[in-house]
């Protein structure tokens, strides 16, 4: 049944989308409304494979689509339904303190003997940190080089106000990551003087005894996992927050403005094979990986991430893997899963590619220390973040609330989500399998050694 409904509903959008460029270009007379019904029962059709499936990334498909075609068909009444995107925007923004304080804390304080980390700790750490940072840097690079944003045309009153940051002084860009009053920094979405506060507020529990730890750590990791779970209901509201969204813009600019994603789909797929070519490759030569070896043994947990978009439901395989690879157990079990929070490649690659598409959709030219200041809050927000869904978007949001960014194209970026999600998760994957290995072998376990022949 499943897979009739996916046939029917390539069929009809086949046909629709024929139909619609046919009659558009005047070489198949067809009644007026013949191309609408029949984009709309393409539509119908896939909502009811999404039924099927009862899939959510289906469904913010089926938001997208009706969202274009309904903005489209009815343009007056769809610049009305921006409310619903305001909603939906509004509860993903409330999400993003209590998520970040409470992974923060528990990523740091949860791991309180810092004395057993030791060396390999701090190994790991300026791995993690410049191999990141690389990533966010290629994707800073890659959006700057295709211009992908500037197809996206803002209402003049959304680019208006959209950079209500000033020019910051060397001595303004450092004060204004120290909060001065947390609930201000709360209140006003700055993003990276929360984490400040919450990174700060983890080192401190860390210097706790034992007994009064415990009951603030148990507090940070149930807002935790509350947190996750609250994103989980919120993401149920995508699809009719994505339908608002893309029907009051659509209505207010016209269809020509989700070419662009296209554009940007293709500038993250390149950029991330461009970071594993000439990034990942070299430290693994450099390491002495063999890599035909290498590659055999992570090919299952990178292709699980890609189809599943969720680094942490590879993590059991990749440690079985990089176990049988040779790496030992020790350093597989501290580097895998501290990487998955500090070492996101494929994650910190979008994060700025994203950002910035949305600096140049709104038209705008910040100064080289607004860019600083922007890569910065996305490197310092997104540590501590995985097993969150959706967790890169919402990262960009916070840092797009941080320096009054127009929402509009955000809600572009939510509807392609899934495409990139999984492409970001497989080199997330991959980077941290890279990691084990190539700390593995700065520490001079890797290979292990061989028993002597008897």
């Amino acid at each position: 049944m499943k897979k009739r409904l996916l046939a029917a509903a390539i069929l009809a959008a086949t046909i629709a989308i024929a139909a619609s460029l046919l009659a558009g270009a005047q070489i198949l007379a067809l009644p007026a409304l013949a191309p609408a019904l029949l984009r709309w029962l393409a539509i119908v059709l896939i909502a009811a494979y999404a039924t099927s499936r009862r899939s959510l990334t289906a469904w913010i498909l089926v938001g997208l689509l009706a969202g274009a075609e309904f903005g489209h068909d009815w343009p007056s009444v769809a610049v009305n339904l921006q409310l619903l995107g305001t909603i939906f925007l509004r509860l993903i923004k409330v999400i993003i303190a209590p998520l970040l304080f409470g992974v923060l804390v528990v990523g740091i304080a949860g791991h309180a003997d810092l004395k057993k980390v030791g060396r390999l700790g701090i190994k790991s750490l300026i791995y993690f940190e410049v191999v990141s940072t690389i990533a966010m840097l290629i994707g800073y690079a890659a959006i700057h080089l295709s211009r992908a944003g500037e197809g996206v045309h803002l209402p003049p009153s959304s680019a208006a106000q959209s950079l209500n940051v000033s020019p910051h002084t060397a001595t303004q860009l450092i004060t204004d990551i120290f909060p001065e009053n947390i609930a201000k920094s709360v209140a006003e979405g700055q993003v990276l003087q929360i984490v400040v506060f919450s990174v700060l507020f983890a080192m401190a529990l860390v210097l706790v005894p034992e007994p009064k730890r415990r009951p603030m750590l148990g507090f940070a990791e149930s807002l935790s996992e509350t947190m996750f779970k609250f994103t989980n209901l919120v993401m149920y509201a995508a699809p009719i927050g994505v339908f608002g969204a893309v029907a009051y813009t659509v209505g207010h600019l016209g269809l020509g403005v989700l070419l662009p994603l296209l554009k940007l789909l293709a500038t993250m797929y390149v950029a991330l094979a461009f970071f594993i070519l000439c990034v990942l490759l070299p430290i693994a030569l450099w390491a002495r990986i063999p890599i035909k070896r290498f590659v055999n043994a992570v090919t299952e947990p990178v292709t699980l991430g890609f189809a599943t978009a969720s680094s942490e439901a590879t993590l059991p395989r990749a440690i079985e893997q990089l176990e049988s690879f040779g790496v030992p157990r020790e350093i597989v079990a501290f580097v895998l899963p501290t990487g998955y929070s500090f070492n996101m490649d494929g994650a910190s690659l979008y994060q700025s590619l994203a950002l910035f598409f949305v600096v140049q959709a709104a038209g705008l030219h910040p100064t080289i220390g607004q860019q600083i200041m922007m890569i910065l809050t996305l490197l310092v927000s997104s540590k501590g973040t995985a097993g969150v869904a959706r967790a890169s978007l919402l990262i960009v949001f916070g840092a797009a609330t941080s320096f009054h960014l127009p929402m509009e194209p955000l809600f572009l970026l939510f509807a392609i989500d899934q495409l990139m999600d999984m492409g970001r998760t497989a080199v997330t994957v991959l980077g941290n399998c890279v990691a084990c290995v190539v700390i593995a072998r700065w520490e001079g376990e890797f290979p292990p050694a061989r028993p002597a022949p008897g």
